[in-house]
Formats: structure tokens, sequence, C-alpha cells
């Protein structure tokens, strides 16, 4: 036993030897990133509505925010895409994503994704339940699945005006990542389009009863 503890000390010693150039010399290829945006459409009405919104940071569901693409297999485990990230943490891509799909659809006077740069009087809150690519038993592609659900509110009470929930499923073409990342895009924008046009009716309603 004693022989044996003198000489781990030299074998691990050995072996860092043997092992630095290895360690510090990684063959692995760097991740491919991947940009979100708001797929472009019709310009906003040129009347708009006379309120500024705060875009906040969206809660996400555990297992989602980072910046990996995530896949869910039959069995419900949860993997993600090797060698591919988004941008950025999944909260603050989606935020990015959200203040661009205002900015193209709405009829808002000012979107921000930060409540304190313009003082905005409203506020929408995101909570992500779903985003990933979802593979079912035989499909030879995955289809994505986007879930929010989303309140709007007033910031100097903090009284919710408004609750929606949004949907959108999209096919895959094929089982390529760049077809999957055009189905995220995909499925990402119409989920949010129908949160941009809840939000706008609901906040001109709030205008009307002034």
């Amino acid at each position: 036993m004693i022989r044996l503890h003198r000489l781990a000390p030299l074998l691990l010693a050995a072996c860092a030897m043997g092992c630095t150039g290895s360690l510090f010399q990684s063959k692995v290829p760097p991740p491919t990133i991947y940009l979100l945006g708001a797929v472009s459409g019709a310009s906003p009405p040129a009347a708009a509505i006379s309120v500024d919104l705060a875009v906040l940071k969206p809660h996400v569901r555990p297992g989602l925010e980072s910046d990996r693409i995530a896949a869910l297999y039959p069995d419900r485990h949860l993997d993600y895409f090797a060698d591919a990230r988004w941008s950025g943490p999944l909260g603050e891509v989606l935020q990015d994503v959200a203040v661009q799909a205002f900015h193209t659809h709405a009829a808002l006077r000012n979107v921000s994704g930060e409540a304190s740069v313009f003082a905005s009087a409203y506020w929408l809150e995101i909570e992500v339940k779903d985003f990933q690519a979802e593979y079912a038993a035989g499909a030879n592609a995955p289809t994505v699945r986007v879930r929010f659900l989303a309140r709007v509110g007033t910031s100097a009470d903090r009284r919710i005006l408004g609750q929606f929930a949004a949907d959108a499923d999209q096919p895959a073409t094929e089982n390529r990542l760049t077809a999957i990342v055009d189905a995220y895009a995909r499925a990402t924008d119409a989920a949010l389009a129908k949160i941009v046009a809840d939000v706008d009716a609901t906040l001109a309603k709030t205008l009307e009863a002034r």
C-alpha cells in the first residue's frame, strides 16, 4: 500500500505531461451559429396606436433555456443537435425576435426590449412552454412545436389587461439542420404574429375605454 501511494503522484504527473498537447488543442470544429429573426411581412398600419410597450425577457421552460437547439424524441427524452447553437440563450433570442415582430406587424407607437429605456406604460411577458423539434415514430423529419403563453399589463400598477396563448407547429421539409431551423423560424413567426395581433387589439380597446 505504501508503494502504491507513492507511485500515484508520479503516474499522474507522467499522464499529465503526456496529455498536455491534446488537452489544449481540440480538433472539434466550432458549432454553427443560427440566428432567428422575424419573417418579413407587410408594413404596420400608418396610424399607430399611441402607446409604448416593453417586451420583457421571456420565462423559458427548464431544459430549453440555453443556446442549444432542442430535439424531443418519441420516448420523450430531450436532446440537442450536435455542433449547432442559437446566437444566444433562448430567452434573449426570443425577446429580440418578439421586438422585431412588433416592429414589423404592430400598430404601436414604440416597442422596446427593456422597460427602462423608454419608460413604457405597458409591458408584455411571454412564457415559453414548448420550443423544440419533435420526432414522431416513423417520421422522416421532425415537426417544430412552439407554444407561448403571454400577458400584457400596465407598468404603473402591474394590472393584467389580457392573457393569450399562441401555438404553432411547423413540419421541417427534410431532416437537415437548415430545414429544421427554417421550420423553427416559421413556427416562431406564426406564434408571435398571433401575440402581436392580440396585444394590438387589447391595447386599442384599453385606449378607447379611457
